[in-house]
């Protein structure tokens, strides 16, 4: 069952969507890791080239065994080098959304058109060091726009402070355009500075091994909730 947190911004409440990273879990169990974050809004799959980032994670036949085993929405991020030659397929294998980097292909426009043609989310993100303006052009045809708060490429990385202020930038841009995306955070988010982060307008916040920790996925998901009580 789907738990949403309402937490205060500003003048306005929005619904802080919490979905936990796969690329932390045991894979030797990964339906029963999926089970046990069944209570979390969505499920983030990180898939990783080795090109566009140094490293390699999963492809098509993890994001399919994760479709079968879980009801969730499975929020795909491709850290790889041309992502459209591969929207379609991920489309097929079980995506509810797809989020592109802006540094990944030379038409990145192109690669948001052609996933709201496939009927998903369309997401896009940049780097840390990528300045915020180039994905302004974009605000207005996406779904979701995810803030970087670690450099792509491995887990388990510390939240890079600066990225506050990289969300409140887009958050304020949202807001002016009058647009409903979702806007996400991912690396290094814990029940440490969970707060932080939805307080500078994030909506989505996407944790790995602050979930898939001690105590097992269902704790950790818990722990990251109370936090934003």
């Amino acid at each position: 069952m789907s738990a949403q947190v309402e937490t205060a911004q500003d003048n306005s409440a929005r619904p802080v969507k919490l979905a936990p990273s796969i690329l932390s879990c045991d894979f030797a169990h990964l339906a029963d890791e999926m089970g046990a974050i069944a209570g979390a809004d969505w499920a983030h799959v990180d898939v990783m080239d080795g090109m566009f980032v140094p490293n390699i994670s999963f492809g098509l036949p993890i994001l399919a065994a994760a479709r079968r085993a879980s009801n969730l929405p499975l929020d795909v991020h491709l850290m790889i080098e041309r992502p459209e030659r591969y929207l379609k397929d991920f489309a097929a294998a079980g995506a509810d959304s797809l989020t592109v980097h802006v540094e990944s292909t030379p038409h990145v426009h192109r690669a948001v058109q052609q996933i709201r043609e496939l009927g998903k989310r369309a997401g896009v993100t940049l780097n840390p060091g990528t300045p915020l303006e180039a994905v302004r052009p974009l605000l207005g045809d996406v779904d979701l726009v995810l803030v970087m708060s670690v450099n792509p490429g491995f887990g388990g990385q510390k939240f890079i402070p600066a990225s506050l202020e990289r969300v409140r930038t887009l958050r304020r841009w949202l807001d002016e355009m009058g647009s409903d995306a979702e806007l996400q955070v991912d690396g290094g988010v814990s029940s440490t500075n969970a707060r932080a982060v939805v307080s500078a307008g994030a909506t989505v916040l996407v944790a790995g091994s602050a979930v898939f920790g001690p105590g097992g996925a269902k704790a950790g998901l818990e722990r990251l909730r109370e936090a934003l009580k």
